[in-house]
């Protein structure tokens, strides 16, 4: 069975933003959202400190609990492992927004705009079924789908890849099939050192931390 995955290699990371800003470009998301971010951490205590730059959004969990708490079956999960939100059955309640313990959900109520007038370039791009619903990251579901309609392989074929992948300057955003042992991001579990963010609440995400090589 195909099992989506994204990789963050944070032994990579340089905290650039492209990804944030091709994922805007991509989605044509408005101003103040951002479905893919990087949050810029410093840990440790001087002298001994380290900064690390952490690609966040929809981890695309294995158990929701946005899809558990939304009231109209609008969120729902793939079996390839995405999760998706159907904009024409949701009410916009938020639920899943107060419910996603990473802080992945948006809701939009109006159409704004990143220079204040109205813009050609702007308006053009507005989705309307997107406003006063849920929104997230997707993984660029319609390119995942679109590409293997040609028999592209995501992760492998740009076409077919997450747009925050293709843009990723230090190659340190991943994507691919884990159930694949031929994939990168299988070999890159396999080889490597992983988390994954709050395990503990057994959401069982769809997206990999790297951080160290496996010990031989």
């Amino acid at each position: 069975m195909t099992h989506w995955t994204m990789i963050a290699d944070l032994r990579r990371c340089v905290g650039c933003q492209t990804c944030t800003a091709s994922c805007k470009h991509a989605n044509a998301t408005p101003p103040g959202v951002q479905w893919r971010r990087v949050i810029d951490m410093e840990f440790g205590d001087y002298p001994d400190v380290q900064r690390a730059f952490v690609p966040v959004g929809c981890q695309h969990c294995e158990d929701p609990p946005c899809m558990h708490v939304c009231p109209t079956t609008a969120t729902r999960k793939r079996a390839d492992g995405i999760v998706t939100i159907d904009y024409d059955l949701c009410i916009g309640c938020s639920y899943c927004a107060v419910a996603c313990p990473y802080q992945a959900r948006y809701k939009t109520d109006h159409a704004s705009y990143a220079y204040g007038p109205e813009i050609a370039s702007e308006t053009q791009r507005i989705d309307k079924g997107r406003l006063g619903v849920a929104t997230k990251c997707t993984f660029c579901v319609d390119r995942i789908d679109a590409g293997l309609a040609k028999g592209l392989t995501p992760g492998v074929d740009p076409e077919a890849t997450p747009a925050c992948v293709n843009a990723c300057i230090s190659l340190a955003l991943n994507f691919g099939d884990r159930d694949d042992p031929q994939s990168k991001v299988s070999q890159l579990l396999a080889e490597n050192q992983h988390f994954r963010m709050h395990e503990d609440l057994g959401t069982s995400p769809n997206f990999f931390y790297l951080w160290d090589k496996e010990p031989k």
